[in-house]
């Protein structure tokens, strides 16, 4: 157990406590589910990765998103807006919700949530040839972040 690992021991109730805004009954129920001590045990790792969807294809996007353009979550699934894209379209970010979920619960698990096996996701869109506008695809996946 690493240095970070048990400072965040000695705190992690404290800071979610805070952070939820929890009463102390409320924290008393939060702590008797053992899931929540598992999860909890694995955040500092879960610190250290960024979710990123990247778009991989792109045709007649409304919000001008195109091959290339990155979306970046932490670790928790948490939106970085500064490292992203002036503009976000909310169905980008409807249609990779399941698989960002499903990564963060792999990493839980133990499981390298990279080795997901659909971990491709498109708007709603159909796109022109069956009578939408246009559409993107992203492919999704989890690196170490990049911060100090």
């Amino acid at each position: 157990m690493g240095i970070k690992d048990l400072a965040w021991n000695k705190i992690k109730w404290k800071f979610m406590k805070r952070r939820l805004g929890y009463s102390d009954d409320e924290m008393k129920k939060f702590r008797e589910n053992p899931r929540n001590e598992d999860i909890l045990s694995k955040i500092p790792k879960l610190f250290d990765k960024t979710i990123v969807a990247e778009v991989i294809d792109s045709h007649g996007c409304n919000s001008e998103h195109h091959v290339g353009d990155k979306f970046y979550f932490d670790g928790a699934g948490n939106l970085l807006t500064e490292e992203c894209p002036k503009r976000i379209c909310i169905y980008a970010l409807n249609a990779i919700t399941p698989q960002i979920f499903a990564m963060i619960e792999m990493f839980f698990a133990g499981v390298d949530p990279n080795e997901m096996r659909f971990k491709h996701a498109a708007c709603f869109d159909v796109g022109l040839e069956c009578g939408g506008w246009g559409r993107i695809v992203m492919e999704i996946r989890v690196e170490a972040s990049k911060k100090v």
